[in-house]
């Protein structure tokens, strides 16, 4: 009764009220249509207004960027080299000499040469021509590595894959094509230039897929603001006589998965020159690690952390510096995290702490383990009773190599990073216990020898490498050979 008499009373007032809120609300949703049509209008625009029509596998971003200026100019970025975070960063750092163990833990693979933290996507093509695991092939029969090492280099790769095909490319040299794959991991790798939508360059990845019975066509968009990276950002392994890029996944995608894969077809990536034992490489399990993590589990995709979005105008577009997202708190964590910057990134340093504490002893025991095996070896050791070293070194170093090969592994699934190094951390100390026990039955008294491997020169040199040589022939190689690719890319109009 008293409502109504309010009503009645102020009936005017209450009127007026309702009209003044109801033209605000209209004159709010005609400003929210003005913003969308605009927004359409301006992408509209960019499709209709191409400056070039791209058809077909073009490996030269340059001119993508014609069409697409925004997007091209933020990958330009990733020739910049000035982010640094307390772990990690874009720029060059030689890991060999920071952390000397590993030169020991990959003796006899190509890896204890020469192994340097990633730098951006535009160094892809400069940095795999440089390192040292290529080597200097100055002939077709020098040649230490199949062309199935550029794979994921270039979007020349997916170009000569449609122009020679996919097995003929894989069982190739790899200088074969060095005058052929020179644009860096650009635009045609990762979306269609008919429609811009993500693309599935890679078959590898294609197939896998197919393996496990899934079809990636068949992928959400937000699926595939991941599986574009999931391309190369993955563990494979060449496959057969004709090197055949293949992902592990058939079983899984844990590493003790690809484990059981990889002892049920006898594969083997080399054997450790020290112990002996047939060792696996991890390459950089990547995706595999952050489906496991929390992020991904909440839906979130690579890109939404790696690729923030921009605005500019009435366009909002991803920012393809791809870089980490440290770099842009505010564009990446702090969309969903309400806490400040200094919070935030000591959430991120906390977790990879603690990981490398314990990667840093997985190394040291891990070293010790191979030299014990080498010892054992010298002073008589049966290959019956080294039989269980082996398997054990095999299977601690493929869980290290697992968790430290990743990019981010310690902040995209810290919970499983640590799990495996532990069980890594277990299996090292199981091998030197069964090291113990040869020497025992072999009535060895004498205590282990510690070799001098404090520098990355002193573990090179105690494995047998001779890196004076190794380098030489790498510079002669890049004074020499590099400029006849490069001049023979330009004549044939491959590079701009």
């Amino acid at each position: 009764m008293k409502l109504k008499q309010y009503f009645e009373k102020h009936r005017v007032a209450l009127l007026w009220t309702l009209f003044a809120g109801t033209i605000v609300v209209v004159f709010l949703l005609g400003l929210l249509a003005a913003s969308v049509t605009e927004r359409r209008a301006e992408i509209a625009t960019l499709f209709n207004n191409k400056r070039v029509e791209i058809k077909g596998i073009e490996s030269r971003s340059e001119i993508w960027g014609e069409n697409y200026p925004r997007e091209f100019e933020t990958w330009i970025k990733t020739k910049e080299m000035e982010f640094e975070s307390k772990h990690n960063g874009n720029k060059f750092v030689d890991v060999l000499e920071m952390r000397p163990n590993m030169v020991v833990l990959w003796a006899g693979y190509a890896f204890s040469r020469d192994y340097s933290a990633p730098r951006g996507h535009a160094y892809a093509v400069e940095d795999v021509v440089h390192t040292l695991r290529t080597g200097a092939p100055m002939t077709i029969e020098e040649n230490m590595q199949p062309a199935t090492c550029w794979a994921c280099k270039s979007p020349d790769v997916p170009r000569l894959m449609a122009e020679v095909g996919i097995e003929n490319f894989y069982k190739s040299k790899w200088s074969e094509f060095g005058h052929e794959v020179v644009n860096p991991i650009g635009c045609a790798d990762c979306h269609n230039p008919e429609n811009m939508n993500i693309a599935i360059s890679r078959p590898a990845l294609t197939e896998a897929f197919a393996r496990m019975g899934k079809d990636i066509h068949k992928s959400t968009i937000q699926e595939r603001r991941s599986l574009a990276c999931a391309q190369c950002h993955v563990e494979y392994y060449f496959k057969g006589d004709g090197k055949y890029l293949t992902f592990p996944w058939d079983k899984g995608m844990t590493a003790e998965d690809m484990e059981k894969y990889y002892d049920e077809v006898g594969f083997t990536d080399w054997i450790h020159t020290l112990s002996k034992a047939p060792m696996l490489k991890a390459q950089h399990p990547d995706y595999e690690l952050f489906m496991m993590g929390p992020h991904a589990q909440r839906g979130l995709s690579c890109a939404d952390c790696h690729m923030p979005y921009k605005s500019e105008g009435a366009i909002k577009y991803s920012d393809h510096h791809l870089v980490s997202p440290l770099m842009y708190i505010d564009r990446t964590c702090q969309t969903c995290h309400r806490d400040s910057k200094e919070n935030l990134l000591k959430y991120v340093y906390e977790y990879q702490d603690k990981i490398l504490e314990t990667r840093d002893r997985v190394e040291e025991e891990l070293v010790k383990a191979h030299v014990g095996a080498k010892f054992a070896w010298d002073k008589g050791a049966t290959e019956k009773q080294m039989e269980p070293v082996l398997k054990l070194l095999r299977a601690a170093q493929w869980r290290w190599d697992f968790a430290v090969a990743s990019h981010g592994a310690s902040f995209h699934a810290p919970v499983e990073t640590q799990r495996i190094l532990s069980h890594s951390l277990d299996k090292s100390y199981q091998a030197q216990l069964e090291v113990n026990r040869v020497l025992a039955q072999l009535g060895v008294k004498e205590e282990i020898p510690v070799p001098d491997i404090s520098t990355k020169e002193k573990a090179q040199k105690y494995i047998g490498l001779d890196m004076p040589k190794l380098k030489g022939a790498k510079d002669k190689f890049i004074a020499e050979k590099v400029p006849e690719w490069l001049a023979k890319a330009r004549e044939n109009k491959r590079l701009l």
